[in-house]
């Protein structure tokens, strides 16, 4: 079965308005995106309580790993990298998974 690439987006979920845009893009170019789907600096039931909110987060972050490494390649998105994005970039190469950013200029590597 031959599968289209399958495109990880990545970054500060502040860009999730710029995510969704990406997702578009990436989607109209024939590849599969996974990306972030809870903004956890948004209010929601799901993660109303510390305690909880901090199992999630835990969860959501091996999950986004998860997707990583299903992914043929990783697109970051966003003009500012953060610690956390910043790790996934380094996850993402030492899988040997091709980087893309919306703003190169923020490679870490670059």
């Amino acid at each position: 079965m031959d599968l289209p690439r399958i495109v990880a987006i990545c970054g500060s979920t502040r860009f999730m308005a710029e995510m969704a845009e990406a997702d578009l893009r990436e989607t109209a170019a024939g590849r599969i995106v996974v990306k972030p789907a809870c903004d956890m600096k948004s209010p929601h039931g799901l993660w109303a309580d510390p305690g909880e909110a901090e199992a999630l987060k835990v969860r959501l972050d091996a999950l986004h790993r998860a997707k990583i490494r299903l992914a043929d390649e990783v697109l970051v998105v966003g003009d500012h990298i953060g610690d956390s994005t910043r790790a996934e970039v380094a996850y993402a190469r030492s899988l040997g998974r091709p980087v893309r950013f919306t703003h190169p200029d923020v490679d870490p590597d670059g």
